[in-house]
């Protein structure tokens, strides 16, 4: 396995030696149960997998090398490097500007850069407009590709996929850089549409069952449903009949499951179970394995019992988005950004995920004797945030049994 360059700025010495502690003692990552901490009035819950993932360090490595190597060049990058706001303002502070916004709006005009400016590729790719644009301005030479590879195996997957002659569905949502990225590259090669979820599935399939395309009413509805979500040139008639699912690598592993499941079983009504091989790829999840390690832990998390969980991560982060949905279906959780989310012991500022704003509550903590905490975070939040918001949880209480030595605080 690659070890990465990390700077202090990411690590701490609590966080990072709970993850070198269980590395240690299970070097195959075998073992999905948490880490349980006896902290006196608090006992800590913290999965055995979160935090930086293979991606994200693979991303701040290059773009860190790119600093480096490039000290007298300007440096934009397309856009966030990952979702995190510590992150990105510390790339900020060393001069770095970002030419879009997460959403894709333009910041910075072409006109700005020239051939000797440095060009970073974020964490998520880009789209093949983007890099022929780059290509034609002639800003090709100083450009680092910080794409994580396993984005770039789904974006392989679909070429092998359309070359057989499948349509392509990602799953995924529209608006986020990967999967704007990943339609991008797939469309070159495949007929391909986006699905955000099982209820856009459920319309898809009634359009596939549907006998009546030839009608001009019903090819109006399917175009106005999936408006800007399928490729150019995009005909249902054609297109629907032979069908392959691949993911943005940060969706639920179990909804792409429920996904692809629920198209096999529309064309097995459709074509009948002898010719399903003819009209569906039965593609193993294209999900990343630290995205599945991630919530395959909290899943093993949430079968113990616990007050409530606070989950930390970028509030555009897909990956730490799921994860709260994991959570809260069990227990109270908190989604905050920073230590600085925990306003008092009594007061919370954290992210509703469905209203898509942030909400304070008061009284998050139960007035127990000994409190049961669940502690993780997403793919991009570095183990220096994560330490600072658990200090700053711990302060609330006094009486806390701490150690430096992990094994003495083993449950």
């Amino acid at each position: 396995m690659k070890n990465f360059k990390k700077s202090s700025l990411y690590e701490s010495s609590f966080i990072t030696n709970i993850k070198r502690y269980r590395n240690y003692k299970d070097r195959n990552k075998k073992d999905f149960s948490p880490t349980r901490l006896n902290l006196g009035t608090i006992e800590l819950i913290i999965p055995r997998h979160f935090g930086f993932c293979f991606g994200v360090e693979n991303a701040l490595e290059i773009i860190h090398k790119a600093i480096e190597e490039n000290p007298n060049r300007k440096i934009y990058l397309l856009s966030e490097i990952i979702h995190n706001p510590l992150v990105n303002e510390d790339l900020k502070a060393k001069g770095i500007k970002f030419i879009f916004n997460t959403e894709g709006i333009q910041n910075i005009d072409w006109a700005e850069l020239n051939k000797n400016d440095v060009i970073v590729i974020p964490a998520f790719g880009t789209t093949l407009e983007i890099e022929n644009k780059i290509n034609q301005l002639e800003l090709s030479k100083y450009v680092y590709d910080t794409t994580c590879p396993f984005v770039v195996k789904v974006w392989s997957k679909a070429e092998v996929l359309g070359k057989q002659g499948y349509t392509i569905v990602v799953h995924g949502k529209y608006n986020h850089e990967e999967t704007r990225a990943t339609f991008s590259h797939s469309k070159q090669y495949a007929p391909t549409i986006i699905i955000r979820d099982i209820e856009e599935v459920k319309v898809l399939c009634d359009f596939i069952l549907n006998e009546n395309f030839n009608d001009k009413s019903g090819l109006e509805k399917f175009y106005k449903y999936f408006e800007n979500k399928y490729s150019e040139g995009f005909d249902p008639i054609k297109h629907l009949t032979k069908l392959a699912v691949v993911n943005q690598t940060t969706m639920l592993a179990t909804e792409t499951k429920e996904i692809s499941e629920y198209i096999k079983a529309t064309l097995i009504k459709k074509y009948g179970e002898d010719n399903i091989n003819k009209h569906f790829a039965d593609t193993r999840d294209t999900l990343c394995y630290a995205t599945h390690h991630n919530q395959k832990s909290i899943i093993e998390v949430l079968k113990s019992d616990a007050d409530f969980a606070i989950v930390i991560g970028g509030y555009n982060s897909s990956n730490t988005t799921h994860i709260v949905e994991l959570c809260e279906k069990k227990l109270p959780t908190y989604f905050i950004s920073s230590e600085k989310n925990l306003i008092s012991k009594t007061i919370i500022k954290h992210f509703d995920i469905h209203k898509a704003v942030e909400i304070e509550t008061h009284n998050f903590i139960p007035n127990k004797e000994r409190l049961k905490i669940i502690l993780t975070s997403g793919a991009s939040c570095p183990d220096s945030l994560i330490n600072k918001v658990l200090e700053r949880l711990l302060s609330f209480f006094p009486n806390i049994k701490f150690s430096d030595n992990i094994e003495n605080m083993l449950i």
